[in-house]
């Protein structure tokens, strides 16, 4: 069982690596969903190389702590983490959504390192309580943590799912919202009003966290608050920007599930390079 640790500067840097990483798996694929992806890179490289302990040489390690791919069509943030962690080859990246790849275009268990097969929105949640209450009864001292994207909260097993966390005291699950205020073509405020966001997870009595979900030491922090909370669970609202580090991207509906072509792709791999 490994926990990296890395200073904030390599991360910093990391995340650029992450971002040109995705952008090139997607196009590869001519596929996928780089605007909510992009916008997750800061929270899972704080959770994988500073706060999870897991271990790349043994995906099933039972003490490992565990990540839940809610928003699972957002999975080529996950996988290039997971290929930068050494859980596969880097070079699967470029099998992304294609046949017979162990990359699909949801995450799925058939992938190293993947806890949870998803697709419909709004379960993660609910594994994740079954994976912090097993963890319970087996006397284990492991984690799980849950990334949820602010648009599947309309989904009303969000809140059951809540509930039941907060029903069973489950201080060892962590769900963090990735807030980018947009979900497919439009923002969330035109879908489904969201508001007040934060007051709605404290009435179902989760300890809340609101952050800026690109600053690492924001993350870090409210990951270290998560894990001295006791008897409750905790939700870290991580206001974040969808398409985060490519500018004609950020805040765009329109690369929520869009592949990037030729001529776009390498503007926004100079920009990361930057």
């Amino acid at each position: 069982m490994i926990t990296n640790e890395l200073s904030i500067g390599e991360m910093e840097s990391l995340s650029k690596e992450l971002r040109q990483d995705i952008l090139n798996t997607i196009f590869e694929a001519g596929s996928g969903h780089p605007g909510g992806s992009l916008s997750a890179v800061e929270i899972l490289t704080s959770l994988y190389w500073k706060e999870m302990q897991h271990d790349p040489a043994n995906p099933g390690n039972p003490d490992r702590d565990k990540f839940i791919l809610s928003k699972a069509h957002a999975c080529p943030v996950l996988y290039v983490v997971l290929a930068k962690c050494g859980y596969f080859p880097r070079e699967e990246l470029w099998t992304f959504r294609k046949i017979g790849s162990i990359l699909q275009g949801h995450a799925h268990i058939m992938t190293p390192g993947v806890e949870m097969s998803g697709g419909s929105l709004g379960q993660g949640l609910s594994f994740g309580v079954g994976s912090a209450l097993a963890a319970r009864l087996d006397s284990k001292k492991s984690r799980t943590y849950v990334l949820l994207g602010d648009g599947e909260c309309d989904e009303g097993q969000i809140w059951e799912a809540a509930m039941s966390a907060a029903h069973y005291k489950l201080d060892n699950l962590v769900a963090i919202i990735d807030r980018n205020g947009i979900q497919n073509d439009r923002l969330t405020s035109e879908v489904m009003n969201l508001e007040p966001l934060p007051d709605k997870w404290r009435s179902f009595g989760w300890n809340t966290i609101e952050i800026d979900g690109h600053k690492f030491e924001d993350i870090i922090a409210s990951l270290k608050t998560a894990r001295s909370t006791k008897d409750k669970p905790t939700a870290i609202i991580a206001t974040t920007i969808k398409g985060k580090g490519v500018s004609f991207m950020e805040n765009n509906p329109g690369f929520h599930g869009k592949s990037p072509n030729e001529e776009e792709l390498v503007k926004a791999l100079d920009e990361l390079s930057r």
